[in-house]
């Protein structure tokens, strides 16, 4: 990964029990973090309307919920 793409998408440590899927969610949660933040920033700056901001981030929870489903199974 370059220096670029670690500034624009850093990624903290796992500390939790280490399993693959606790990992997988970790990241996944992570970049569920990571792109609230930025249309949290959209809708701010005006850039996107109230109500699409919150079905952007309604899509993004249901899709961070499959995950969370299909790596406990």
């Amino acid at each position: 990964m370059s220096n670029a793409t670690k500034c624009m998408f850093p990624q903290s440590r796992y500390y939790g029990k280490f399993t693959p899927e606790n990992l997988m969610f970790n990241s996944n949660l992570q970049e569920f973090s990571h792109r609230v933040s930025i249309i949290c920033a959209l809708e701010t700056g005006g850039k996107i309307s109230s109500q699409d901001a919150f079905l952007e981030i309604t899509e993004l929870w249901q899709q961070l919920d499959q995950s969370k489903r299909e790596l406990s199974t």
